[in-house]
């Protein structure tokens, strides 16, 4: 299979063998090919280079999906390009509240955190909840409480402080009403944050950036799993939750259909349950994988204002990354060959 990707608003990948792969995402959005520089374009692929190359190696070593996922989400989660952990937005009353989920294709099993201040990587967290609990969804200060005692870290506050983060949401909060969508860096903020990387981060619309995270991946065994993260929206009414953490909307495997992990405006994913809606279209209508992401990607969440994409897998290795916004930071490597990652359309 060649390397190269088209790069449109549909990437897809086909493969007749069930061969172990692992996709990720940083957000999508209004990305400016004409305002980034090459600084700035190496900084987001080197980033993602480097994720998909520790998840590749746990596949290619006959690891897990769910450990892959697992692995690929936490380490975006600690890289502040990115609206997760980290690189999390502010809320309204200048605090961070931090989403994820997780879910293992293979039984079903999901856990997921909603509301929490202190977890260093929210994605361990739900495993842990996964793992640990017999609920699936736990938030706030329970949550936290019960991960603490399984293992996961817990940091103070200003450990997800980020200059351009707080910049954004001060800009934010003088606008009265305004809300800025998940990770929506503007030039000059974006500037004030590469100075902790000593890059400029690209400009970003403010208005026109999703910026949840996540990861999917099948295993040598035909094992699916998905994971999704997310720092919310700058200037959120404390305690809104979006799709992220929600098993269904923004993230959802099963062995029988696909792995997808979501980004883009919340709660119109929430409104079609997307990302469960592309498993139901194959499972019951017999659609490709493709076929099922397009859909839901460019009919279906459009109708309810939903701006954003997804990434999504099979349990043969077929990949499809389909966004409806200007572009998305993505990638995808299949185990033995060399990673691919992507901004625009």
């Amino acid at each position: 299979m060649s390397n190269n990707v088209t790069t449109n608003a549909t990437t897809s990948v086909t493969t007749p063998t069930n061969i172990a792969t692992i996709a990720i995402h940083g957000g999508a959005g209004t990305i400016l090919r004409s305002a980034m520089n090459t600084a700035q374009e190496k900084a987001y692929h080197d980033a993602l280079n480097e994720i998909l190359s520790a998840g590749q190696k746990i596949l290619a070593d006959g690891g897990s999906a769910l450990d892959a996922v697992a692995c690929a989400v936490s380490m975006l989660e600690d890289c502040p390009l990115f609206n997760a952990g980290k690189g999390a937005v502010y809320t309204h009353a200048g605090t961070h509240e931090l989403d994820a989920a997780i879910m293992d294709g293979a039984t079903l099993d999901a856990g997921a955190i909603a509301n929490v201040e202190h977890v260093r990587n929210p994605i361990l967290a739900a495993r842990a909840v996964m793992e640990h609990s017999e609920h699936i969804l736990l938030v706030g200060a329970g949550a936290e409480a019960f991960v603490a005692q399984h293992g996961v870290q817990m940091v103070e506050p200003d450990y997800f402080h980020t200059e351009a983060r707080h910049a954004q949401w001060l800009r934010a909060r003088d606008q009265e009403g305004m809300l800025l969508l998940d990770h929506d860096a503007a030039s000059q903020a974006a500037s004030e944050a590469a100075s902790e990387l000593e890059i400029d981060i690209a400009p970003i619309d403010p208005d026109n950036k999703f910026g949840t995270v996540g990861a999917v991946a099948v295993d040598m065994h035909g094992n699916l799993a998905a994971a999704t993260s997310t720092g919310g929206i700058t200037n959120k009414r404390v305690g809104r939750v979006g799709d992220s953490p929600l098993i269904g909307a923004g993230c959802y495997a099963n062995n029988r259909t696909a792995a997808i992990s979501a980004t883009g405006t919340g709660e119109a994913f929430m409104r079609t349950v997307a990302a469960y809606d592309i498993s139901a279209r194959m499972e019951y209508a017999g659609q490709s994988l493709q076929d099922a992401a397009q859909q839901v990607v460019m009919d279906l969440l459009p109708r309810y204002k939903g701006r954003g994409g997804l990434i999504a897998i099979d349990a043969h290795g077929n990949v499809t990354l389909p966004f409806n916004t200007e572009g998305m930071y993505r990638g995808f490597a299949k185990v033995g060959e060399a990673p691919v990652t992507a901004i625009y359309k």
